[in-house]
């Protein structure tokens, strides 16, 4: 009991010590403790419930947005590919598809085939490179490699393949006319 009485005199002791270094600041800061604002349980649970329901409705609001850009279809100009035709056969070229900002590579296989995809590698979008030794597409961030006919992942941290880039030979000029996201995880 002594040592409850203790320290009930310790935290009135505080208090007082408190009220006494503070008087001086009183006048510049007024502060009465008996006009200070009380919430009630009621309110502060009102305050969070519609706080919770508006970023629900924001929330909602961004998934609806994004659920239907999905539903368009981007569609990009077909475009020439300036050089393609100087391409021998197992060898690559780098160009800009569907914008100027992304960059894609041409690669021209052995056999002759024209293939094409996005140039970032699809685990930190390290810059991808045609190997000719090897004939596939390599990421030399993580040692990534991707088949050069078909964009699937063949190893490493890659989750998914090379966004593809149709291409079509018109005559003698090589074309992108459309660019696919691979959304397949290490597709084979």
């Amino acid at each position: 009991m002594n040592h409850l009485n203790e320290t009930i005199r310790q935290v009135l002791s505080d208090e007082d010590d408190v009220r006494v270094a503070t008087a001086p600041y009183q006048a510049d800061f007024p502060y009465d403790r008996g006009e200070e604002a009380q919430v009630t349980r009621r309110e502060f649970c009102n305050f969070l419930g519609l706080t919770s329901a508006a970023l629900f409705l924001g929330a909602g609001g961004f998934a609806a947005k994004a659920a239907l850009d999905a539903r368009q279809l981007e569609s990009f100009a077909a475009a020439r590919i300036d050089g393609a035709e100087a391409v021998a056969p197992n060898s690559s070229l780098n160009f800009n598809y569907p914008t100027e900002r992304d960059s894609a590579i041409l690669i021209r296989t052995a056999d002759g085939a024209y293939h094409a995809y996005g140039q970032k590698c699809t685990h930190l979008s390290c810059p991808v490179y045609y190997s000719r030794d090897h004939q596939r597409l390599e990421c030399p961030c993580h040692e990534g490699a991707f088949d050069a006919t078909t964009g699937n992942v063949l190893y490493g941290p890659p989750p998914r393949a090379l966004d593809a880039i149709e291409v079509e030979v018109r005559g003698r000029q090589v074309w992108a006319t459309r660019r696919r996201a691979s959304t397949d995880e290490h597709a084979s």
